[in-house]
Parts: structure tokens; C-alpha cells; sequence
């Protein structure tokens, strides 16, 4: 069956193309950054970049297609995400009729017995919009998806690692059927391979109804936490959306619409699907213990991109987010300079922007027991995979262009620096700039926090001094 995977990029959309292929589909996968496609290396998969937001895009990843998996949203755009959705929706069924696609199968989100969430009533306009055309759709409609990466449970994973005591809005206490990743996984493969799915709404769920207070407790208690929870009925959805931004490393931009899709219950009405598809569904705490099972065999990518668990090691402890700062700037030396910058950064030649800083940091791991700088650099110039800088490891190059450090410096989390040049089309080029940090429990969060102004002030100039140095290089 050939078949397209639009999202590949995205949570389920980089589990769904593995077993696709798997099951003998002819999988094309399409983002809108193909590179970050190509650096999965799945075999057999074609990679494609396509945008539903630019239709000029869609035909060619389209062409040939018999089955497409729409799994796109816009909720990390802000507030205009409802708008993006349906512009997006109209963008992929009108291509879609015209190359041709037999069907579509398009994951959407349980819906409340009363008003929707702005979140929810997108999700499910998405649906109705995808329908409104000639290619049939089948739509899966699932609540919380137990697996590392997705939002929801990585609302809970934050909350027992960070607040060993909790004081929890009414939300807690709504109720859902938490359905294993794997189980998600299949339904959508096999409603590809099921005719009698085709043109219908189907709601998915586990075998389990649970609160949010029951999961949290779940949660603790595999990975050995002990938390008190406070109960406060005057904490609404909404406000604690804003309190999470603080306590979780989710980020706001989809924690926030996701929190207040929770007011009521998310219950999912599974007979149809269960009797089309049946599957023996994987409980609440098993799924947990396979999420936990997963992050442990992850494959450490080409290079970083968020959510990845590569430098995570086995810590459950340690957030699947990042909290991120990013800076950039422009330089009128060309790419080779501003790499060649890049290249030298640390070792004798110290660090071009608040040197001194560094110095002091250094100090500080030394006295708690880290590198601090004394292991220096193997090459004043060059760069390999496996190198040390100061306390940083390469884990990844991308040679000319980007290369990616982890810290192995004492800290409470996972801390990578990824530093990158793109050439412009002046002749010049751009230095950018950007640290990762994952942090573990609530001390991560804590250390995060109380350094946030000092570590934005470091690397807000790290990306222009890099930038006057590769002028410096390029007038030498």
C-alpha cells in the first residue's frame, strides 16, 4: 500500500512510519523541515518536505498516494492555532482529491459531553473539514496517549519529579481512558487494512477510566516518588495552564490549550471500534512501564531536536521537554568563517562572549566534583564526534554547518549547546545559537529558574561575538 504519513515529524507520526513499513506499506514521510526526516535514517522511507500551510507544497508529496495519514495540528502557533487548522485542513483534502488518494486516516481527540475546549472543538472541526470532500475518512479520536513524548503524559511525568507536593486544581479529579502509544499505533495501522473503517468517526480508548489524580498516583508510585496532593477547587483549567508554564518543561504553547481541554470528562465510547479491530489493550500501568522501557532503547539521532531522549540516559527523572534559549546573528563573513569560529570555540582560545563566566562556572564543577575546564580541547581548530570542549562532549557534526555539544559538567538535568551557521544570500552568514536544558526533578527546575538571567545574558552574546569573530577570521 503506498502510503503517506504527513507529520512524520511529530510525536506519532515518528512511531506510525516504523511500523508501517514494517507491515509492508510503501511509506513516504513528509515534515516541513525535511532534515530533521533524514536524520531518523529510517530505511525504505522516502522523505519529503511539504507544509499544509502552503498548498504549492502538498501535490508532489501527494502523487501516487493511496493512503494518507493526516497528523498535523497548529497548536504550538498560539492562539490563531483554530484558524491555521482549518486553513491546513482545506489545503490537504482539496490536494488530496486531486491526486487521487483513496482515503485518509486522520487522529483527532475525544470530545466532552458538554462545550469544547477551544483545543477540542478544533480538533474535531479539523475532522468535519477533512470530510466536507470526495475522499472518504476515517477519524480516530483519542484522549490521553501513554507513551514518552506525549503532552499529556508528560504533564504527569513533570509533576511527581518536580512537586513532591502538589496543590491541584479541580481538573484532577476528570476522567479519562489513557490509551497505550502501542495500542494507538495499531488502531491506525490496521484501520488502513480494515475496509469496513472507511468514512467513519471512531472513538479510542484504554481498557481503564481514570482520574488525572489516579494517573499521577499511578506514575509515582512505578518510579518510586512519594507525593501529597492538595486538592484547591478554586484553581481553574485555565489558571493552572499559567502555573504550569513554571512546574513543567512542556511548553506553554500546547500545555496550555491541552490543560483546558480538561474541565470535563474525556470518555471514549470504543464498542465500534473494538468489534472492527479487536485488541487486547494494554493497562494504564503496563503502558507506563513501556513508555519508561522505550526512552531507555532510543536511538540517539544525528542531531538534536527536541523531545529526544538521547542525552537523557535511563533517568525517568529527567523532563522529555526542553526549556530552550536562542540566539542568532548575522555576520558579513561567509559561512566557512563564521564555522571556523564556531570550530575553535573553548580549549586556550576561552569562550568569545563573557569568557569569564565560563571560567567561574568551571570553578564551581570543579569544587562539586566535575571537569570544569581542565580537559580542554584535543585540536585548537578541528571538531569530532567524541571530542571534549572544556566540559562539553560532541555528540554530532554536521560538517561546516552544526555541531552539537552535550555538558558533562554537574548539573541536575541534561544540558546540550547546539551552534549553527547557514549562509545568506548576500554572501554573508548567520550564527545562531541555541541551549537546550532538560531538567531533572525539582532541583532541575529550581537550578533553571535561579540561573534563567544569567544564561540568557551569556548566550544572547555568544551568537554575535561568534559572528564578529568570523569577520575577524574572514579579514584576516
Amino acid at each position: 500500500m503506498r502510503t503517506l504519513v504527513v507529520g512524520a515529524s511529530g510525536y506519532i507520526g515518528s512511531h506510525l512510519v516504523p511500523l508501517l513499513i514494517e507491515r509492508g506499506h510503501s511509506v513516504r514521510a513528509a515534515a516541513r523541515n525535511r532534515d530533521a526526516l533524514e536524520a531518523r535514517r529510517w530505511p525504505d522511507v522516502e522523505c519529503v518536505a511539504a507544509d499544509v500551510l502552503r498548498p504549492e507544497t502538498l501535490d508532489a508529496a501527494l502523487a501516487g498516494i493511496e493512503v494518507a495519514y493526516y497528523l498535523v495540528h497548529s497548536m504550538g502557533s498560539g492562539n490563531a492555532f483554530p484558524r491555521l487548522d482549518r486553513a491546513a485542513a482545506r489545503n490537504f483534502r482539496q490536494a488530496a482529491e486531486r491526486a487521487g488518494v483513496q482515503r485518509i486516516i486522520y487522529l483527532g481527540g475525544l470530545q466532552p459531553s458538554g462545550a469544547a475546549s477551544t483545543h477540542l472543538a478544533s480538533r474535531a472541526e479539523t475532522g468535519e473539514i477533512l470530510r466536507d470532500g470526495a475522499v472518504p475518512v476515517t477519524e480516530l479520536r483519542a484522549g490521553i496517549i501513554v507513551g514518552a513524548g506525549s503532552a499529556a503524559f508528560e504533564v504527569i511525568r513533570d509533576l511527581v519529579f518536580h512537586l513532591p507536593v502538589m496543590v491541584t486544581p479541580r481538573w484532577v479529579k476528570s476522567r479519562t481512558q489513557p490509551i497505550a502509544l502501542r495500542d494507538l499505533l495499531e488502531y491506525l495501522v490496521r484501520a488502513a487494512e480494515t475496509p469496513e473503517t472507511m468514512g467513519r468517526v471512531f472513538d479510542v480508548g484504554g481498557p481503564e477510566t481514570l482520574s488525572y489524580l489516579q494517573m499521577m498516583r499511578g506514575f509515582a508510585e512505578l518510579v518510586g516518588r512519594h507525593i501529597w496532593i492538595i486538592p484547591l477547587p478554586v484553581l481553574t483549567p485555565r489558571l493552572s495552564s499559567y502555573w504550569l508554564d513554571l512546574v513543567t518543561a512542556v511548553p506553554a504553547n500546547v500545555a496550555r490549550p491541552l490543560i483546558e481541554g480538561l474541565r470535563d470528562d474525556l470518555l471514549a465510547d470504543d464498542r465500534a471500534i473494538r468489534t472492527l479491530i479487536p485488541l487486547a489493550l494494554e493497562g494504564y500501568q503496563d503502558a507506563v512501564r513501556d513508555a519508561l522501557a522505550m526512552e531507555q532503547a532510543e536511538r540517539v539521532p544525528i542531531r538534536w531536536t527536541e523531545g529526544s531522549l538521547a542525552y537523557r540516559g535511563s533517568r525517568p527523572d529527567i523532563s522529555y521537554y526542553s526549556r530552550q534559549l536562542h540566539a542568532e546573528a548575522d555576520s558579513t563573513a561567509p559561512v566557512e568563517a563564521t564555522w571556523a569560529a564556531i570550530a575553535a570555540i573553548g580549549g586556550r582560545a576561552g569562550w568569545p562572549a563573557y569568557s569569564w563566566l565560563w571560567r567561574a562556572r568551571a570553578l564551581i564543577d570543579r569544587a562539586v566534583g566535575g571537569p570544569g575546564m581542565r580537559r580542554g580541547r584535543r585540536h585548537p581548530t578541528e571538531l569530532r564526534v567524541g571530542d571534549t570542549v572544556d566540559w562539553w562532549r560532541v555528540v554530532a557534526i554536521d560538517p561546516g554547518r552544526r555541531v552539537t555539544l552535550v555538558a558533562e559538567m554537574r548539573v541536575p538535568g541534561s544540558a546540550v549547546l547546539e551552534l549553527e551557521t547557514r549562509p545568506r544570500a548576500d554572501g554573508g552568514s548567520t550564527v545562531s545559537a541555541t541551549a537546550f536544558f532538560n531538567p531533572a526533578g525539582v532541583w532541575g527546575l529550581l537550578y533553571w529558574l535561579a540561573l534563567l538571567p544569567v544564561h540568557r545574558r551569556i548566550f544572547a552574546a555568544l551568537a554575535p561575538a561568534l559572528a564578529r569573530h568570523a569577520q575577524a577570521i574572514g579579514s584576516g
